[in-house]
């Protein structure tokens, strides 16, 4: 089967492929968005792109139930390992790759703030590009509009996911500059809606991405998977 993406809300993703599951960012207990509960979801693997609260809150109680293997900047996970003693970590760099069970991780430049919970240090934000069966999605994370997003997209990219929300994130006419860069044959929208502050609308930011880019414009919904 064909690897499948699933939003949980806010910046949560669920990628499953190969029959390994991925978490990205798991926001779900408090997240007025999410369709399920952290106790509902399961995790082989755990990316974090940020020490933000709302982008790490439920990692640690995932990744102890399920033994799951976090992967983030080097800071992040040693602050998992050390003050949530979890025991599988993978602590990375902007521009390193690895070669994992589900495929190629490559974290990239985000340019955005991290602080983890209790005040520590979160080392700087990221993004990751995921190689899966052959095709790349590129998971933006919190993150302004950067010029060199035209080099990630010089890797060939069949779904980039790009916030929208503005006010933390750049918002939708950021996102449409991201696309033009990017040049992904899907691109989809995430970090939105969650709460006032960022609340857009998607379907005007939809039909923009149409007229102004050559992408396809996908619009998720909350707990609904599909095909890479």
């Amino acid at each position: 089967m064909a690897p499948t993406l699933t939003w949980l809300g806010h910046g949560t993703w669920q990628i499953d492929t190969n029959g390994i599951r991925i978490l990205l960012d798991p926001f779900l207990d408090d997240q007025p968005t999410s369709p399920v509960q952290a106790a509902d979801v399961n995790a082989d693997f755990i990316l974090i792109s940020h020490g933000h609260f709302d982008h790490v809150a439920d990692a640690a109680a995932i990744a102890k139930r399920c033994g799951s293997t976090i992967i983030a900047i080097y800071e992040i996970a040693e602050w998992f390992s050390a003050k949530q003693q979890i025991e599988k970590t993978i602590g990375m760099n902007i521009g390193g790759g690895i070669e994992l069970p589900f495929g190629h991780l490559k974290m990239t430049e985000a340019v955005h703030s991290s602080q983890l919970p209790d005040g520590s240090s979160g080392g700087i934000a990221g993004g990751f590009v995921l190689t899966l069966d052959q095709k790349r999605v590129y998971f933006a994370c919190d993150t302004a509009l950067f010029s060199d997003m035209q080099l990630i997209g010089q890797m060939g990219l069949e779904v980039a996911v790009l916030p929208i929300g503005d006010l933390f994130t750049m918002g939708p006419d950021d996102s449409i500059a991201a696309t033009k860069l990017l040049q992904p044959r899907r691109v989809i929208p995430a970090h939105y809606n969650t709460w006032e502050p960022i609340a857009q609308d998607v379907q005007a930011w939809a039909r923009q991405i149409q007229n102004d880019t050559d992408a396809i414009a996908e619009i998720p919904t909350p707990g609904v998977s599909f095909e890479l």
